[in-house]
C-alpha cells in the first residue's frame, strides 16, 4: 500500500475529481481502483492530497505533450523511458515503454533501452541522448562537455533544454514513485540481510 493517504473521489476538488472521472470512468480510484494500462492509480490518489502538486504535476504532462514542442516525442520517450531505468522504478520504465510504442519507437529499440550501450538498435543521434540521459542520471547532472557537443551536433538549444526538462522531472517522478510506494514501485526492500543457515550437525 502506499505510503500516505489516498483521497476518495468524493473528497476531491471539483477538477480533480474530473481527472479522477477521465481516468476512472466515474468510479471512485480509492475504493475501486485501476486505470487502463493496468496500474491501481494511487499515484494520482496520493498526489491529490496536496491540490496544487496535483495541478503542478497535471501541468507537467500538458507541457512535455504540447505541440509548442520542439523536442522530437521518440527522443523525449527515449529519456523518460531510460531514467525509470536507471532510477529503478517499474512504474515509470513501464508506463513509458507503452508511451515509447505509441509515439513510433520499436519493438526492438523498447526492449534494448536497458542495454543500450551494446546495441546497433539506435542511431547517432538516439545515442547521443540516451548518453546524455545516463549522465544526467547516473552522474547527477555532471555531463561531460564532449557528450554535450555530440548532442549538440544533433539537437538545437531548445530541444535541449526540453529534454533535460522532461528527463528530470521524470526522475524526480521516478524517485517519488518509490519513496511513496506507488504503483508498480510498491515493493519491499530487496537490499537486506541474508541469515545464514544453522550448520549442520
Amino acid at each position: 500500500m502506499p505510503r500516505l493517504s489516498q483521497v476518495s473521489r468524493k473528497d476531491a476538488p471539483e477538477d480533480i475529481q474530473k481527472i479522477y472521472d477521465m481516468l476512472f470512468d466515474g468510479r471512485d480510484p480509492v475504493t475501486d481502483p485501476g486505470t487502463a494500462t493496468g496500474t491501481k492509480g494511487n499515484w494520482w490518489t496520493v498526489f491529490a492530497l496536496v491540490p496544487d502538486c496535483f495541478r503542478h504535476a497535471v501541468a507537467g504532462f500538458a507541457f512535455y505533450r504540447s505541440r509548442s514542442r520542439e523536442l522530437d516525442p521518440k527522443l523525449r520517450e527515449l529519456g523518460q523511458t531510460r531514467a525509470g531505468f536507471l532510477r529503478e522504478s517499474q512504474f515509470v520504465f513501464s508506463q513509458h515503454c507503452k508511451a515509447a510504442r505509441l509515439v513510433g519507437l520499436s519493438e526492438e529499440q523498447i526492449r534494448e533501452i536497458p542495454t543500450w550501450t551494446t546495441s546497433d538498435a539506435f542511431s547517432h543521434k538516439e545515442r547521443s541522448v540516451l548518453a546524455y540521459v545516463d549522465e544526467l542520471v547516473l552522474a547527477n547532472g555532471r555531463v561531460q562537455d564532449q557528450t554535450f557537443e555530440r548532442l549538440s551536433e544533433h539537437l538545437g538549444e531548445k530541444e535541449i533544454l526540453e529534454l533535460t526538462y522532461v528527463t528530470a522531472l521524470y526522475e524526480m517522478h521516478a524517485i517519488m514513485s518509490r519513496a511513496l510506494k506507488l504503483e508498480y514501485d510498491d515493493i519491499d526492500e530487496r537490499i537486506v540481510e541474508v541469515h545464514a543457515h544453522a550448520a549442520e550437525k
